[in-house]
Parts: structure tokens; sequence; C-alpha cells
């Protein structure tokens, strides 16, 4: 392909539709590496036991809605705080009768007090305030299950960018003291490190342009003579692949 039509391709690629957390624009182009005794087995298996559990950060509720299942725990609800978001995870969730909620600040969250029995946080990201807000919502004998995306996930791809973290506070050594501040007691806490493959420049587009914050102000115009440097190493290696770094809790109240 000439350059001018692998540049039109990008652009193609940068203004696609993206909706919720949906990456299957990207069939085919793209691998990420899945986590070793994940998030989702562990999630599913504690909902079974529970009588109403709390989604924090729930998206569009692609991953919540393949936790549920076939569980119907008597309240089930999901908060948000993207308004986009808010309306495709009524959309994934509703038939499972999950109420969800755009709630935006996580220091006061609208719940009352030992309302839930299990809270599950996918990537929602946690402080010492936040921590401390799930305790109070929790029952005595309760659940918290996070998966977080480290500070520093793909802090590789970024360089290429000359972008850097935004949030490399975010590591399981800090998010585990805000944990144990707020007086849980942690069953489990490790980290992982996968891959995360582009086969194509244009699926590198469609990423960066999905997920704002890794590259600030990202465009193919912008940022075009990088992509074609990028462009050259794919053609040569076959692809490119970036480090993805996730840990994940587990906490009893």
């Amino acid at each position: 392909m000439d350059e001018k039509k692998l540049i039109q391709q990008w652009k193609k690629d940068e203004k696609a539709f993206f909706e919720g957390w949906d990456f299957s624009y990207l069939k085919g182009r793209w691998e990420e590496e899945k986590l070793k005794a994940g998030y989702l087995g562990l999630a599913q298996n504690l909902v079974m036991k529970s009588t109403s559990v709390l989604d924090m950060a729930t998206g569009g509720g692609e991953i919540f809605s393949k936790i549920i299942n076939d569980y119907k725990p008597q309240q089930i609800v999901a908060i948000e705080g993207y308004k986009p978001n808010v309306k495709v995870a009524k959309k994934n969730l509703g038939k499972f009768g999950v109420k969800v909620i755009f709630a935006k600040e996580t220091k006061e969250l609208p719940f009352k007090n030992e309302e839930f029995d299990l809270i599950l946080n996918r990537h929602g990201g946690l402080n010492e305030y936040s921590a401390k807000e799930i305790y109070r919502i929790l029952s005595t004998g309760g659940i918290f299950l996070t998966q977080q995306v480290d500070g520093r996930n793909l802090k590789d791809l970024m360089k290429e960018f000359n972008s850097k973290p935004k949030w490399q506070k975010n590591t399981l050594k800090n998010v585990r003291k805000y944990i144990i501040d707020a007086e849980f007691k942690i069953t489990k806490a490790h980290e992982w490190t996968g891959k995360v493959t582009f086969k194509d420049v244009g699926a590198i587009v469609y990423f960066l342009k999905a997920i704002p914050w890794i590259v600030d102000d990202f465009s193919v115009d912008k940022h075009l003579t990088i992509l074609k440097k990028l462009h050259k190493k794919i053609e040569k290696e076959g692809s490119l692949s970036y480090a993805s770094k996730r840990f994940i809790i587990l906490a009893e109240k």
C-alpha cells in the first residue's frame, strides 16, 4: 500500500466508532494477553455466593454482564463516572435487572452503610478516600475485589509518543496501603505483566483514540512522523508489543 492510501486508512481508523469498552473493531489486528488466575473467574465465584452486589466503574457493562450471567443476587447495582458509558451500560445490563447509576465522585457514594456484601472494582482507580468509602458501604464480613491498571501500564507505548504515565502512584504497594488503612483485611494480592501486541499502525491509532489519556491530544496529523516510524518497525518485525501491567487485591471487612 502506498503512503497516501496508508495514511487514509489510519484516518479511517481514527474516526471509527467506539462505544463502552468494546474493541471488536480490532479483531485480528491486535492481541491482548490475558491475566493468569484472572479477575473474571474470581468475581463470578464471589457473585454466586452474594445477595447484594455493587460493580464500580462498570464502563459499558461489558465485563460485568459476563460476571453476573445467570446469577441473580437480590440487589445488583453498577456505577459509572463517564456519562457516555452510562447509556451503554444500561443497555447491556438492563436485561439482568441491574440498576445503573451515574456516580463520578467516589469519595461520597450514594449508598447506605453496609448496603452490599460484595463490591467489585475493575480498573476504577482507588485512593485513600474511596477505599474508606467502600469500607463504609460494605457489610461486615463482606468482600471487596479489585483489578487495577498499574500506573506504569503501557509506559513503553507512551514513550514512543514522548508521553509519560499520569498515575504512576497507582501501584500494588500504594493501593494495598490504602485498603489496609481503611481497615480491610487483605486475603490476596498479586501483580502481573503481560503484552499488548499490535499488527498494524491503524490498530494503534484506533486504540489511542479510544483511550485518550494514554497520549494527550493524539491524532494522525499531529503524530504522523511517529506513526510512519512505527509502520516501518512493523514492516520489519511483523508486529509491535508493549507491556501491560495489572494487579489484583481481594480484601474482607
